[in-house]
């Protein structure tokens, strides 16, 4: 499809999606849906470097037309969106980051969007508290994996672990991201953060989790994955 001089609106947005459909793959399509977990999510099934692409190219367009006129009915635009908000250069960036939050609705456009988002390298950690105390798991989600992108390092670990202590944490995917969090800031402060891990303020379900994570690391040592492992809770 020809970006360059394409002008946004309820047609081109339905001959984009026409596009999708056309460089979509069913074998990818299945094994992408059984990812999600959710089967109400609509998958195209196109591979995220190419969506990567798409939203490079759209980066370049009107992309505030492309986002008006967005349709959110598949997966794939969602990733498409949250991506592009990580190529545009835009005063109101935060403005059209929380605007697109609510349309997140799995771990991936949670992760892939957050990943792609390093304007937050340049943002005080506080820029992160609205999302840890949304009561949307989605959105407390979005902050921590915020923080795991941009945010580990030495002078940020109180705030770190007081957001895994406060957040709501009665969803399975907000309780995985402090996992994955956690496990993150043990590889680069081990024992910054075994010393927090050992206070006891996690559940039992996200404490073991966080011990798993670690010992999945290939930059952990296997004599410091057996002592962890004893450290798991029953």
């Amino acid at each position: 499809m020809d970006f360059q001089n394409i002008k946004w609106n309820k047609q081109t947005h339905q001959k984009f999606i026409k596009y999708l459909k056309t460089i979509s793959e069913k074998n990818y399509q299945k094994f992408h849906q059984k990812l999600l977990k959710n089967k109400k999510i609509k998958v195209l099934g196109i591979r995220t470097p190419k969506l990567k692409e798409i939203a490079r190219q759209i980066s370049k367009t009107d992309y505030l037309k492309f986002i008006k006129y967005n349709t959110h009915t598949y997966y794939e635009e969602n990733i498409i969106h949250g991506l592009l908000l990580g190529f545009i250069k835009d005063d109101n960036i935060l403005n059209l980051t929380d605007d697109f939050i609510p349309y997140i609705d799995n771990w991936a456009t949670c992760d892939v969007t957050c990943a792609n988002l390093k304007i937050f390298k340049k943002l005080n950690i506080n820029q992160t508290k609205k999302y840890l105390q949304s009561s949307n798991p989605w959105e407390i989600r979005f902050g921590l994996v915020i923080l795991l992108n941009y945010y580990i390092e030495k002078e940020n670990l109180s705030y770190i672990f007081s957001a895994c202590n406060t957040v709501k944490k009665d969803h399975y995917y907000v309780k995985m991201a402090i996992a994955w969090l956690l496990s993150i800031c043990y590889i680069k402060y081990p024992e910054i953060t075994l010393k927090y891990l050992k206070s006891g303020d996690l559940d039992n379900f996200t404490y073991n989790k966080t011990i798993s994570k670690i010992c999945e690391s290939l930059r952990v040592s296997k004599e410091t994955k057996e002592k962890l492992k004893k450290l798991k809770r029953k």
